[in-house]
């Protein structure tokens, strides 16, 4: 039956599905389960930060349960694998197939970048490109801390990119080199004759078809939404989404839909499932599908979000590192959580259920039992901060830690190693 219009419960619902949720966690999930997964959302975000855990590992298992992480470092990190990485939605890992798809976007940031509003540092870096692209040639794929030497001295405010970090940066943005993997959390640049095949990216579709193709990713993986969030999705333009939508719609592709509660006309991907019910239960990643667009996040679940991580630790609400918690299709509530590895113990640092929502101790003790399981730690410890703190205590039978009793420091697993800062500027 064509839909011509949902409830505001159907759409989460809808949404949900599409990303993945509704399916029991597997006790152990395969490679397979890994690739449909990341078939499904089409892209994993990068981030550098590992208070917890990197952010590209938490939708996989939101959506798994417990599988190996070296199962997805050898899919995306090897050079060989079938993913790669670029500039998707932020920094993100995209099957390697898809590369191409963003032919256009390498060009337009090169025209930008060159053109009267160019970025600081490209014509400062002519020669060291110039010199990169050689050394490249001659030695193979290699790190931006190979590359550096005494003599290069690192600038800028917070990051201190040298000229080669930079000069590697846009030429990955211009699609003159390409990620190779990464060894640590640090990107491996490569020409793309190194890891692509010959005429690779010379064969790429031209940007209208391309942003078509990649909006029909973007509807799959959302199952429902407006122009702004298809466009989001892979960050694309509002006028080249409109263009792609119209095109769908009128091919049967798309369909055209009211939601209760949108002031926005919708497009409801004509495959995506309407379940009558959905089970549930995760914490998110902050930068997963599901909340990453903000305005999605409250007009989907009334859920208002904004990470605090670069915000002065006393005029922190939330906390450092806060995922939101989801339970069937409501986001009820958010943790803020630390992998203290040291001492094999999953901190939840503080613990908050939204107004409004009913958040269930006793499946979010769970959800935090699994968590700590696959982070392979022993024991959690609640802060005795967040309106459901004490309930989440309770029901996983251990008493609240006092505020202040451990050590909160953030700094040492937020990046490792310089090289792992340089490369969080890219992430």
């Amino acid at each position: 039956m064509v839909r011509s219009s949902l409830s505001a419960a159907e759409a989460r619902r809808v949404a949900l599905a599409a990303q993945g949720f509704g399916r029991p966690p597997a006790t152990e999930a395969s490679t397979r389960a890994v690739n449909a997964a990341f078939a499904r959302l089409g892209l994993l975000q990068i981030d550098s930060v590992n208070v917890f855990e990197r952010s590209h590992y938490l939708p996989l298992f939101a959506r798994l349960g417990a599988y190996d992480r070296s199962t997805l470092d050898r899919l995306t990190l090897e050079r060989t694998g079938p993913y790669t990485e670029y500039w998707a939605h932020e920094a993100a890992l995209i099957p390697r197939d898809d590369l191409r798809l963003f032919r256009w976007r390498m060009d337009a940031l090169r025209e930008r970048d060159a053109g009267p509003t160019r970025i600081d540092g490209v014509t400062r870096t002519a020669g060291v490109r110039r010199e990169l692209h050689a050394l490249l040639r001659a030695e193979g794929p290699m790190r931006a801390s190979a590359v550096e030497h005494e003599s290069n001295v690192r600038r800028g405010p917070w990051w201190g990119w040298s000229d080669v970090k930079l000069g590697l940066e846009q030429m990955f943005r211009w699609g003159e080199v390409v990620s190779a993997g990464r060894s640590g959390f640090e990107r491996v640049y490569a020409l793309p004759e190194h890891v692509l095949p010959a005429g690779f990216l010379e064969t790429a579709p031209p940007r209208a078809a391309a942003v078509l193709e990649l909006v029909r990713h973007a509807t799959r993986a959302l199952g429902v939404g407006t122009r702004a969030d298809i466009a989001d999705y892979y960050r694309l333009r509002s006028d080249d989404t409109a263009t792609a939508i119209a095109e769908l719609t009128a091919a049967g592709e798309l369909l055209p839909v009211r939601v209760e509660g949108w002031a926005e006309r919708a497009w409801l991907h004509p495959e995506a499932r309407v379940p009558r019910q959905l089970v549930a239960d995760a914490v998110l990643s902050p930068f997963d599908p599901v909340v990453w667009f903000r305005r999605r996040a409250e007009r989907m679940y009334g859920f208002h979000y904004r990470i605090e991580i670069y915000t002065p630790a006393p005029k922190r609400v939330f906390g450092y590192y806060v995922l939101p918690v989801l339970q069937d299709d409501r986001l009820v509530g958010r943790v803020d959580l630390k992998s203290d590895r040291q001492r094999g113990v999953l901190r939840v640092r503080t613990a908050w259920q939204e107004p409004g929502e009913h958040l269930d101790p006793e499946r979010l003790a769970d959800t935090l039992r699994r968590t700590a399981a696959w982070q392979g730690l022993d024991t959690i410890e609640v802060t005795d901060r967040g309106t459901a703190a004490a309930a989440v205590a309770g029901a996983l039978g251990t008493l609240l830690v006092p505020h202040g009793a451990v050590d909160d420091a953030d700094a040492p697993e937020t990046a490792a190693t310089a090289a792992e800062q340089l490369d969080a500027a890219s992430a």
